[in-house]
Parts: structure tokens; C-alpha cells; sequence
């Protein structure tokens, strides 16, 4: 066991630079704070991304799933010969493999679908609604097939899938969940550039110090992994702190809703809450590339 501890020792001393390398690196100053505050700030923004995407991704699947699976028929008679046609329909319907159920819709049920519209005291009895009916299906209908043998035995049943308004529902969730892919890359790239700068900054302050390093005859990729392992360090600790600070900020969000859609179910469920500690990995990867591009860009400038 000492053994390995030893190799894993000496696997991050290599990659990150050793601890008494980083001796150069200053431990304390505006790069510090800046650094470390960028990366919890840029990581609380990171768990809302990956949440909102989260989210509109199940959100898309569900509205997808649901409505694909859904549809109504419209009987436009509304008299006594709308009620009979409803009931040849649902006669049809009942002999129609792929449908589960189909039930008409009640008129205390359309007053209740037309009541944000129309107000609650509606007169049904003096507007001449069409009849509907629910059907509900196992994905395998034969929808075309169906809406022809509709049109030739009840010419007043008009067949509505919910297409129309199913596909920008389920395009505009695709778009939201890109929207916050988009989101995670533009914190990265924020991130990124931070630490460049407070890495630029670090080794502008601390000039005399790598000449005479160089002097006694230190190389640029030892000075390089020196600052690297400092700002890899404190980029994944304020990402870590920043990380928390989201996760319970969204384990306080109301739970989902039926009625408020993803703004009640904006969060993780699941084995998405194990995406919240790769945030602070993810920091660290940022800001070992960001440091050590920097690095030796500057050294490479220094005389």
C-alpha cells in the first residue's frame, strides 16, 4: 500500500509539479482570490446549465412520449346527429387495433378546457361545440388507415394526432437543452481565460525569481509545472466550493409539477446528482490547460 501511495505520489508530483516547485508560485495575492472566485463562480452558473439541460432534455422526451401516444377526434355536428356520430365513432374505435381507449369528452370538461379563455360562467347549452373524443394508443395504430375509415363512414370526424403543436414543443425543449450545452462551453471558455490572465499575472509578479531559478539552472518546464499545479489546485477547490453551493441551491428548487412543467422540475434526478463532482474535475482539466498554455508562452517571452 505504501508503495502505491508512493507511485500515485509521484504520478501527480510529475504531471502537477512537485510541492516544493511550487514554492514560486505566490501563495497569496489578488491571483489567488481571483482564481479561486472565478472557478466557484463559473462552477454554481455550471450546475444551472447542466440542470436546465438536464431538464429540458427529460421534458422533451416526456411531451414526445406522451403526445405521440395521444390523440382526439372531432365531431363537428353539434345536435343530435353529432351524438350519434360520436358513438359510431368510439363503436369504430373499440374494433381498432392499437387503441386502448377512447372515451368522449364530457361538456364539464370542455367548460373546464375553455374556462382560462371563455371565463368560468360559460353557456354551453347556447354554443354549438363540437363533440370530442379521447383516444389513447399503444404506438402501434395504423393512424392513416383509421382517418380513412373515419372519412368514409363519419364525414363530420376529424382525426387530430397533435402534430401540429407537438413538434415546436418538442423543438423548442431540443433548442433549451442546446441552449445550455451552449452555456457549459461559454463557462468554460470564461474560465479558461480567467485563469489565464491570473496565471499571466503570477508570472509577470514573479520574473526575478524565475531568472534566477534559470541561473541556477532550472528549466522552463520545471518553473511551468510549478504554477500549473498551483492554479489546477485552487481552480478545483473553488469549483468544488461553487459546486456545493449550486447542488443545494437546486436540491431547494419546488419539485416537479405537472402544471409548472420544467420550471418545477428544474434539477437532477437519479444518477444525474453524480455529474455535480465532475464539475471540479472538469475545473481542474480547464485550468491545468489554461496555466500550462500560458506558462510557457510567457516564459518563452521572458530573457
Amino acid at each position: 500500500m505504501r508503495r502505491l501511495l508512493t507511485l500515485v505520489q509521484r504520478a501527480t508530483d510529475a504531471t502537477l509539479g512537485d510541492r516544493q516547485a511550487d514554492r514560486v508560485v505566490p501563495p497569496t495575492g489578488h491571483t489567488v482570490w481571483l482564481t479561486v472566485l472565478t472557478s466557484a463562480a463559473m462552477a454554481f452558473l455550471a450546475v444551472f446549465a447542466l440542470a436546465l439541460s438536464l431538464a429540458t432534455g427529460r421534458l422533451a422526451e416526456r411531451w414526445g412520449e406522451s403526445l405521440a401516444q395521444a390523440a382526439t377526434i372531432r365531431v363537428s355536428d353539434a345536435g343530435e346527429a353529432g351524438e350519434v356520430q360520436a358513438e359510431a365513432v368510439l363503436q369504430i374505435l373499440n374494433m381498432t387495433p392499437g387503441v386502448t381507449t377512447a372515451r368522449a369528452i364530457g361538456d364539464d370538461e370542455q367548460a373546464a378546457l375553455l374556462e382560462p379563455w371563455l371565463g368560468p360562467d360559460l353557456p354551453l347549452d347556447t354554443l354549438p361545440l363540437p363533440r370530442l373524443i379521447e383516444v389513447a394508443t399503444d404506438g402501434n395504430l395504423d393512424a392513416e388507415g383509421l382517418r380513412l375509415r373515419l372519412a368514409a363512414e363519419v364525414p363530420d370526424a376529424v382525426w387530430d394526432d397533435h402534430t401540429r403543436w407537438r413538434a415546436p414543443l418538442v423543438r423548442a425543449a431540443d433548442r433549451l437543452r442546446g441552449l445550455g450545452w451552449i452555456a457549459l462551453a461559454l463557462i468554460a471558455g470564461t474560465l479558461a481565460a480567467m485563469v489565464t490572465l491570473a496565471a499571466q499575472a503570477s508570472l509577470a509578479a514573479n520574473r526575478q525569481v524565475i531568472r534566477v531559478l534559470r541561473l541556477v539552472g532550472a528549466r522552463d518546464a520545471y518553473v511551468a509545472r510549478a504554477f500549473t499545479r498551483r492554479f489546477t489546485l485552487r481552480a478545483a477547490a473553488g469549483a468544488a466550493a461553487g459546486a456545493v453551493l449550486g447542488g443545494v441551491a437546486i436540491a431547494f428548487l419546488p419539485a416537479a409539477d405537472d402544471a409548472g412543467g420544467f420550471l418545477t422540475g428544474l434539477g437532477f434526478q437519479g444518477a444525474g446528482w453524480l455529474l455535480l463532482p465532475l464539475i471540479p474535475v472538469f475545473a481542474g482539466a480547464v485550468a491545468f490547460l489554461a496555466t500550462r498554455r500560458a506558462a510557457f508562452r510567457a516564459l518563452a517571452g521572458f530573457e
